[in-house]
């Protein structure tokens, strides 16, 4: 694997999966834009070096923008290469008719993957700036969206440890940069960095230590965003990625170990009863904005790096993105332990892109008896970080997941009336759709019942009325769902549309006037965000009809509600009128053009 991250950006170079950028380009707004174009390229474009951005160290993005990429930041020619690994350890652990010889043979192999606690100090020491030279605008740290709070630091690898167990957590929270020495930590409610927080509270500790860290073997990386469970050392992921144990070095500053070739060190510490920060708002990876929210603040006691440190960086928004390629990583990855610990019926499994990870899943089952897509389904909805899912779709092993025409013609053949099943649970924190935080409805399809074609019935001629504004048909064919759309904030009766045109179709999903002329991608991105399934989707007879508006003023909905992310025209132009200076290569069009007339107000929220 790889020794520092410059390494992997030299195989990046030789690969030729990178393009490096020699113009100087601003880490305020100008970079994302730019990243923004590349990202949503054919198969994720290239990753970009910005060799000059205004500050002594260049800044790497988007370098797990593809599944090539990806697969190269974890050591493999393919994503397919890695569960194929994994799968083999968890069923010589866990499988009665491999012999106890064995297993103690395969335990052994993976205390190899531990990771090393070293004395000496790690090439992320080389320099080391304390008291007067620590300033985090040293760093090319992105102000990314218009509408961001401050700038952000989007890949980070936060290292605490559990005050009572002293078992180390590495995860990937965003940090708002608050001025030269000091960050607020997003700990999320439901996130470990956040439990640790609350244990030194009860403890009534009041420094808590923390240590961030940024590049390294892009195994570090990912394994900080992986769907670990809570009390596994993320450390010892990367090592059976990276096919060797991470070496860690103590800090300079406090207790907490790191890996010692990583490109960046924060050290610092949280004061547990210092009243918490405003964060936010922040263009998040749901494609909206996240609104302010109170956080704890870091303040950082020493800044280390290695000589040739490259920053490195991400950006998220409107999918697909950079950290879709990572949810894919994580999606093949992790299927093996949920099939064999958890869920053995489980063959394959796909979280669509535009469900930004957690509100959409495909699972597809060895079924053999009535009832099982329920229970595997119900069950996927409280497991892990797969309890954040809203929407989820079981299907027969007989359907590849990721058929789209396979999956189109279950649901033309589904009965609305009876394979759909509700709960209400546990949502990300960062869901903007529902009124109470965190907690929200939840869809099961169960698609895996075998029925007839069910009859697509449409008129020659539509009757406009109940308030719809048009109606598109595009998609009923195929998918067995008419999209139709209303001026925003008016109201709307789909219900009377469907009476007077006698309309028979399994799905009816109603969108802001505005989305006319997105992609069907686009549409399943809003639909998935923009709605709750317990307040937004109802059922009309033999239809199912989804509100997928921005929801203002709307009964049950938040008080507020989020823009979608976009870059500020002038930020567009600037990019279009320099791109010639970038050698990119061909001139990519701004996404955030056609998104637009989608941006309700010059502010996070919609007004």
């Amino acid at each position: 694997m790889y020794t520092s991250l410059e390494q992997f950006v030299d195989l990046l170079a030789e690969r030729g999966e990178l393009v490096e950028v020699g113009a100087q380009v601003d880490p305020y707004l100008e970079i994302r834009e730019i990243a923004d174009r590349m990202s949503k390229a054919p198969n994720g474009g290239k990753a970009l070096l910005f060799r000059n951005t205004g500050t002594e160290f260049p800044l790497l993005i988007n370098m797990f923008g593809s599944e090539r990429r990806m697969a190269l930041a974890l050591g493999a020619e393919s994503l397919d290469a890695i569960p194929e690994r994994i799968d083999s350890v968890v069923r010589a652990v866990l499988s009665p008719r491999v012999g106890l010889w064995q297993k103690a043979q395969t335990a052994l192999q993976a205390t190899r993957w531990l990771p090393r606690k070293s004395r000496r100090r790690g090439a992320c020491q080389q320099v080391v700036w304390t008291g007067n030279e620590i300033d985090l605008g040293r760093l090319p740290i992105l102000f990314s969206a218009p509408c961001d709070g401050g700038r952000f630091i989007t890949l980070p690898m936060v290292n605490t440890v559990d005050p009572a167990t002293g078992v180390r957590n590495v995860g990937m929270y965003r940090m708002q940069v608050m001025d030269r020495n000091t960050t607020a930590m997003h700990w999320q409610i439901h996130k470990t960095g956040e439990r640790h927080y609350r244990a030194y509270q009860q403890a009534g500790t009041r420094r808590m230590p923390v240590s961030v860290c940024l590049g390294g073997d892009p195994a570090y990386t990912f394994a900080a965003t992986a769907p670990m469970p809570d009390g596994m050392d993320e450390y010892l992921l990367a090592g059976f990625l990276r096919g060797k144990p991470v070496k860690l070095v103590k800090c300079l500053t406090n207790d907490i170990y790191v890996p010692e070739d990583c490109d960046f060190v924060i050290e610092g510490w949280v004061d547990t009863t210092e009243e918490k920060v405003v964060e936010g708002p922040f263009g998040d990876h749901t494609g909206f904005y996240s609104l302010e929210d109170r956080y704890p603040l870091f303040h950082v006691t020493a800044i280390t790096h290695h000589r040739g440190a490259i920053y490195p960086a991400t950006i998220v928004g409107v999918p697909p993105m950079e950290d879709a390629y990572i949810a894919k990583a994580s999606e093949r990855i992790f299927l093996a332990p949920i099939r064999l610990v958890m869920q053995p019926e489980i063959r394959d499994m796909w979280m669509p892109e535009a469900g930004v990870a957690h509100n959409l899943a495909v699972v597809s089952i060895a079924e053999s008896y009535a009832g099982q897509a329920r229970k595997v389904g119900f069950s996927l909805l409280g497991a892990g970080q797969m309890m954040f899912t809203k929407y989820l779709a079981v299907v027969p092993e007989t359907v590849a997941v990721h058929d789209i025409e396979a999956l189109a013609e279950r649901l033309r053949r589904m009965d609305v009336t009876q394979d759909i099943q509700r709960a209400s649970g546990v949502y990300d924190a960062l869901d903007h759709a529902t009124a109470t935080p965190g907690v929200g409805g939840k869809l099961v399809a169960d698609l895996t019942i075998e029925r007839g074609e069910r009859p697509v019935v449409l008129p020659r001629e539509w009757t406009l009325c109940g308030g719809v504004e048009s109606v598109d048909c595009s998609l009923a064919e195929q998918w067995s769902v008419l999209i139709v759309r209303a001026p925003y904030g008016t109201e709307v009766n789909v219900e009377s549309l469907l009476k007077c045109n006698n309309v028979k179709i399994n799905f009816v999903a109603l969108f802001d006037s505005a989305t006319e002329g997105l992609t069907p991608s686009d549409l399943l991105w809003i639909a998935c965000g923009d709605t709750e399934p317990e307040r937004d989707v109802h059922i009309a007879g033999a239809t199912m009809i989804l509100d997928c508006r921005t929801k203002v003023g709307t009964k049950g909905a938040p008080v507020r509600f989020p823009n979608i992310v976009t870059s500020d025209e002038q930020t567009r132009r600037k990019v279009d009128s320099r791109w010639e200076e970038y050698g990119i290569g061909e001139h990519l069009p701004s996404p955030s053009d056609r998104l637009a007339a989608l941006v309700y107000s010059s502010k996070a929220t919609v007004e």
